[in-house]
């Protein structure tokens, strides 16, 4: 198996590719690294790999932050025409980005030990799919897809970005994000019609940067969760950030009449106006997102323990 280390030199606002290159010398594999260029760099190349490598067993390391993964598992599945996995294709995922979250399902596990890493087993994990773009961790709509855009333009602003870019963004959108008129299907039903503080789909259960959104998730059971916040004044949604951030809010019963939660494997989201979704924190405008979820579809590497 040839093992392709994919490096964003810009994740994390450094760049890892020496740290990797180092770790690097002395595993016994057929090893190459390639840094990407530019947005969009690491899907065109692992697309132009595939298309070259006929049966030849793959498997390529993300190395960056939950977009750079985003990018990765885009470029295999456009090889796999977005429906079926590709057999001799894993993808694994070195994190040195600012939020690095998909990994976080695997407590315990440490995707930073690349020799742990390069030993490590392939599982089945599902992936959205939206119109022809992918996603493997979370989609959100609304407040946390506003905190998502400012967190894109504040991420290495020296004390406000790095790992305080989430918080500097919950803060820059309770002005302008706490009400989002939207209509929500579920596996063709109805599910909510009205205004939504947020709304995520998740496939993982982490989000900005450890944040514990969706506790309940499985990547891997072919079902995507469905939660929806009701609008609220911003003292209220101070009390309730600890919550959602330590993954509580739906053990709580006097937070149950602020929510709606649903499971799913097909969920269409209609804004009454054009608006836009983060895709593993990455701005897609529209004005209808049509998110299904692929069960199995990529073979995602997680490291063995010592």
């Amino acid at each position: 198996m040839k093992h392709i280390f994919v490096v964003n030199p810009m994740a994390g606002g450094h760049d890892s590719s020496d740290e990797i290159a180092d770790a690097l010398v002395n595993i016994q594999a057929d090893i190459e690294i390639y840094r990407t260029r530019g947005t969009r760099d690491a899907t065109r190349h692992v697309a132009e790999r595939l298309r070259q490598a006929d049966s030849e067993p793959l498997r390529f390391y993300a190395c960056g932050g939950d977009g750079t993964l985003n990018e990765v598992v885009s470029g295999v599945m456009a090889a796999g025409d977005g429906e079926q996995r590709v057999r001799n294709v894993e993808v694994a995922c070195y994190p040195c980005g600012s939020g690095d979250d998909f990994v976080r399902y695997w407590q315990g596990a440490d995707f930073r030990d690349i020799e742990a890493l390069v030993a490590g087993t392939a599982v089945p994990v599902d992936v959205m799919r939206l119109g022809d773009r992918y996603c493997i961790n979370t989609l959100n709509f609304g407040f946390e897809a506003a905190v998502c855009h400012t967190m894109a333009r504040m991420r290495r602003v020296p004390l406000i970005g790095g790992a305080m870019a989430y918080t500097t963004g919950i803060v820059a959108s309770l002005a302008t994000g706490r009400h989002n008129r939207c209509r929500v299907t579920v596996d063709g039903e109805v599910w909510l019609d009205g205004e939504v503080l947020l709304l995520s789909v998740a496939n993982g259960q982490y989000a900005g940067g450890g944040y514990h959104c969706a506790p309940r998730a499985k990547n891997d059971d072919g079902l995507l969760e469905v939660m929806a916040v009701k609008p609220m004044s911003v003292t209220r949604f101070a009390q309730l950030i600890k919550y959602y951030k330590n993954g509580e809010l739906l053990d709580r019963e006097e937070l149950r009449p602020l929510l709606s939660y649903r499971r799913g494997k097909h969920i269409t989201i209609d804004p009454l106006t054009d608006s836009y979704v983060a895709t593993d924190g990455e701005i897609v405008p529209g004005s209808r997102f049509d998110v299904q979820c692929i069960h199995h579809a990529i073979n995602f590497v997680v490291p063995n323990k010592h």
